[in-house]
């Protein structure tokens, strides 16, 4: 029996602040200004200015989450580059951190599968950020739930089963990252597949 997160930490303590019209000019001063400040994530894309301050629940599920990740491309024998949240970019137009990020078979430019850990804002708005840069599946995890967007003609498509690992049970997943002991959610998941 899988028992779920009681002790879910609050939204309110990731602060955000978004910011309409911002030249790429004025982002690239403010970002050099925010250099030396830990715990912040800023995205620009085509105008639309971001700052995240990164909280505690965030930084958990992000960890777990990639945990589990790289724990199944070990059992399925999965060849992937973990890339993490390195900067993209498509100058003068977006500039981003995604929380996980990954290739598979070869390392690339351009990630295969980007992750989003969404806590305080934006969703799926944040989707045309990836489709300037052209990752081929971005997922997003918002409110215990993981929803999966496949490129497909220059357009996000929702779908129910990610195109990079058909055989990864989403609902499980979710079910494990809800847990109230990360212990017991590890073991979870790795009995699904061992």
């Amino acid at each position: 029996m899988i028992q779920t997160f009681t002790n879910v930490q609050s939204k309110a303590e990731n602060q955000y602040l978004i910011k309409q019209a911002v030249t790429w000019e004025q982002f690239k001063t403010l970002q050099s200004a925010f250099d030396e400040i830990g715990g912040v994530q800023m995205t620009y894309c085509e105008g639309v200015l971001e700052i995240v301050g990164i909280g505690r629940l965030h930084e958990m599920i992000c960890t777990l989450l990639g945990a589990y990740l790289i724990s199944y491309f070990g059992f399925k024998r999965i060849a992937f580059f973990s890339t993490g949240a390195y900067t993209q970019q498509l100058k003068g137009s977006t500039e981003f951190q995604a929380d996980l990020s990954y290739n598979f078979g070869t390392e690339k430019n351009i990630s295969d599968l980007c992750i989003e850990i969404v806590v305080t804002s934006g969703g799926t708005k944040k989707l045309k950020k990836y489709q300037l840069i052209g990752v081929p599946e971005v997922w997003f995890w918002e409110d215990g739930k993981i929803s999966i967007y496949r490129l497909q003609d220059a357009e996000y498509v929702k779908v129910s089963v990610s195109e990079w690992l058909p055989e990864l049970d989403i609902s499980h997943l979710e079910q494990c990252l809800l847990m109230d002991s990360q212990l017991d959610s590890f073991l979870a998941f790795q009995e699904r597949y061992q």
